[in-house]
């Protein structure tokens, strides 16, 4: 048993330099700090409840709080919020067209996003007009049409490469989509690319609308797959633009290059697509952008910020790192430096499987107009 001496004793006996070290004064706490802290499962904690508080976990779950609350102040932004500029141009100086003045929304995902179930999370977000123009991959259009003729289906990680290509089977990850659905996605776009190379013609004359833009495409493909199920459906009914810089990058392009043999001549204008983003970026009175994964759909999509000198709100989620340079794993505020995202703009990386947690971001942002319509008044 200690006593009170013999415990005075053996603090006297601690080494002063290991005591300073380890029993170092911290300074005053500030007053606007928050504590770590996590959900109360001992109380009734609705969906909404629970996402409010990954705000106070930390690590992660912190960053997606963050997330939560810059995508809805994207939301929420009327132009009407922001005091008359002194050479305002006349149009903006209606009280109902500024309420009406909202901030332009960018969305990027990479192509698998669309194989996997977050393509009707997408699709929700076109349907309700809640996104203003995309950005994607070939694969991140192909497989929208794709699914809407044949099934995807969940595999596993593990399976076997040679084995399956033997069997005529894809793997994306975990999940797998059978060759046919590609035999099947080739017969019904190649009838479209003949049509739209007959309307070529009068597209060239002078006064026409000129060459086929990738955009352009994407519209007509989901005019005609004429499709509730089609993401890309939904964006032509609301037109919303779908910019693919890298079009012929999957099953789209090996269809093009076929039909390059079969049926000479369609012209695709890439020029036209870069003009029509970067404008779009550019009349934007507020920008935000919300990313997932990383590639052509991150850069192109910053880039356009870039021509506005930055955006003003952005969301990244990725697993990518940047110990090796990439501008897929680059943080924002790397693309702070480039001029893509404005210095004190509000921004965040959620290093994060998108698949885990975007279907989360959007219930606790975009979705919950849904939700509210439906509780009524």
């Amino acid at each position: 048993m200690t006593t009170p001496s013999s415990s005075s004793q053996a603090t006297k006996d601690v080494p002063a330099q290991a005591s300073a070290a380890v029993l170092a004064q911290s300074e005053p706490i500030p007053d606007d700090a928050v504590s770590v802290q996590g959900p109360n499962f001992d109380e009734p904690l609705g969906l909404q409840e629970l996402l409010t508080s990954y705000e106070r976990i930390g690590f992660q779950a912190t960053s997606f709080g963050k997330a939560i609350d810059i995508v809805n102040k994207m939301r929420k932004w009327r132009l009407c919020d922001e005091p008359l500029a002194p050479a305002e141009s006349p149009e903006l100086t209606d009280p109902n067209v500024r309420a009406n003045t909202r901030c332009t929304i960018m969305l990027g995902y990479t192509s698998n996003l669309i194989s996997s179930g977050l393509r009707e999370v997408i699709l929700h977000l076109v349907k309700h007009k809640h996104v203003s123009a995309i950005v994607t991959t070939a694969g991140g259009i192909e497989e929208d049409f794709i699914k809407c003729l044949r099934k995807t289906y969940l595999g596993d990680f593990t399976l076997d490469g040679a084995d399956l290509r033997k069997k005529g089977m894809n793997r994306i990850g975990n999940l797998v989509v059978p060759n046919d659905n590609y035999c099947a996605f080739e017969d019904w776009v190649t009838p479209i690319l003949d049509k739209m190379l007959a309307e070529q013609p009068k597209r060239l004359r002078e006064g026409g609308e000129g060459p086929w833009s990738p955009s352009e495409v994407i519209k007509r493909l989901g005019k005609e797959i004429n499709n509730e199920e089609s993401v890309y459906y939904w964006a032509y009914k609301n037109d919303i633009p779908v910019f693919c810089p890298a079009l012929t990058d999957g099953s789209l392009g090996d269809m093009i290059f076929f039909h390059s043999y079969r049926n000479p001549g369609l012209i695709i204008d890439i020029v036209r697509d870069i003009r029509s983003l970067n404008a779009l970026a550019m009349k934007a009175r507020k920008a935000g952008m919300i990313i997932l994964g990383g590639g052509v759909c991150k850069h192109q999509i910053a880039n356009a910020m870039l021509m506005r000198n930055g955006a003003d709100y952005s969301v990244y989620i990725n697993t990518g790192q940047e110990f090796d340079g990439s501008d897929s794993g680059a943080r924002p505020d790397e693309a702070v430096s480039w001029g893509k995202i404005r210095a004190g703009a509000e921004s965040v990386k959620v290093y994060a499987d998108a698949t885990l947690v975007f279907p989360l971001l959007v219930a606790a942002t975009f979705a919950r107009d849904r939700e509210l319509q439906k509780a009524g008044p």
